[in-house]
């Protein structure tokens, strides 16, 4: 298979699971249609309003006659660097290495082509992810390859080192957290092999871990631009994150890089030429939304909300969640094909997606997304107690 052949959009397999959710009738619900209606917690689209302090922000920026700046507004970038002082524990990341993107999923299925990366050069990522890492790699002409553990790599000759290395903390779909200690393992070995370290961290403020595993420095996940895990150097890392969850911004795409100046500036080279700009009115909204804390701990309540029910609701349904630290899903498991656990759900009017999307490792877990009405919740909850 050439590395630029595309895998089939995973999500088109579940049409005849959405069927029959949608058709599932005898099941409890509350919607007041035969059945209930299904539950569809199978893509982590939010649902709740796009909070009102950006729509103002959105609006008041509405007349934008011309072409927006492809690094972002100084103030954006600024607001950029306060904002990962604020909340990520990182004093020092210059306005110099941030720049909006259109959306995170964008950044991640460009960044390899971005870098200059073709034919012979390696991408890793982790072995149960996202699956437009891959698809990043395969669009450059580069070679995807799993890395779950530097060890696995073996002996490293040039033609074996990767030249772009994905992290993923918190993990869609896994939930799984990183540590300073193992982040700080990865930068020092990325370092002294060369290797670009790109780490994907667009559920940071969705940590759902006791205080007691946290030391209390920063309110979100580490990130890989801690001072802690890179010793106050951004060299060679970069940092990606979205609005889309913390703000409900999906429909805006509405996101960002940074990190290393020299790599920043490098893509918004190649981005200025392919007209891949943040429209001007985003940008606005996107530098109120990150100087706001109050909407992002409103809409983390809500979904601490949801998950509780829905957590209590799985295990009592039989099932195992594994991980699920911090973001928006939950990572479970009945110990069978996950399509077997996928049918079983859907008899019920809810659908999940299976855990085989996100790669081999993950063929006997399920993701249930907390991307749904407190009713659908509540519905959902009901069902498989039933």
């Amino acid at each position: 298979m050439s590395p630029r052949a595309l895998p089939d959009f995973p999500w088109d397999s579940l049409a005849p699971y959405k069927e029959r959710a949608s058709l599932a009738v005898g099941v409890p619900g509350s919607s007041g249609e035969p059945g209930g209606g299904i539950v569809d917690l199978s893509v982590g689209t939010p649902v709740d309003p796009t909070p009102q302090v950006v729509q103002e922000a959105l609006r008041a920026a509405a007349d934008a006659p011309g072409y927006p700046q492809t690094y972002g507004t100084p103030p954006l970038r600024e607001a950029v660097a306060t904002w990962f002082a604020r909340r990520r524990g990182v004093p020092d990341l210059d306005p110099d290495g941030v720049m909006p993107t259109v959306g995170s999923k964008e950044l991640v299925a460009w960044l390899p082509t971005l870098l200059g990366l073709g034919e012979g050069d390696i991408v890793g990522f982790p072995g149960v992810a996202y699956p437009t890492y891959d698809v990043g790699a395969r669009l450059a002409g580069a070679r995807p390859q799993v890395v779950d553990g530097l060890a696995a790599l073996g002996p490293l000759t040039t033609a074996t080192t990767p030249k772009l290395l994905w992290l993923n903390s918190p993990s869609n779909p896994t939930g799984r957290v990183l540590g300073i200690d193992h982040l700080a393992k990865v930068v020092a070995w990325a370092r002294q092999h060369g290797v670009v370290v790109a780490s994907d961290e667009c559920y940071a403020e969705l940590d759902w871990r006791p205080d007691g595993e946290r030391d209390g420095s920063s309110p979100t996940t580490p990130s890989i631009l801690d001072p802690r895990v890179c010793g106050g150097s951004h060299d060679n890392l970069l940092a990606v994150y979205s609005l889309s969850k913390q703000s409900n911004l999906a429909g805006y795409r509405a996101a960002f890089i940074a990190g290393d100046v020299a790599l920043v500036r490098r893509l918004l080279e190649v981005r200025k030429h392919a007209g891949m700009i943040v429209p001007w009115p985003v940008q606005q909204a996107l530098t109120v939304a990150l100087g706001d804390d109050v909407h992002v701990a409103e809409q983390k309540a809500r979904y601490a909300a949801r998950r509780a029910t829905l957590r209590a609701a799985v295990e009592g349904f039989g099932m195992r969640v594994d991980h699920s630290d911090a973001g928006l899903y939950l990572w479970a498991t009945r110990g069978e094909d996950a399509w077997a656990t996928v049918d079983a759900m859907a008899a019920r009017g809810i659908l999940v997606a299976p855990g085989s999307f996100y790669g081999e490792a993950g063929r006997e877990h399920v993701r249930i997304a907390l991307t749904a009405t407190d009713e659908r919740i509540a519905a959902a909850a009901e069902r498989l107690a039933g």
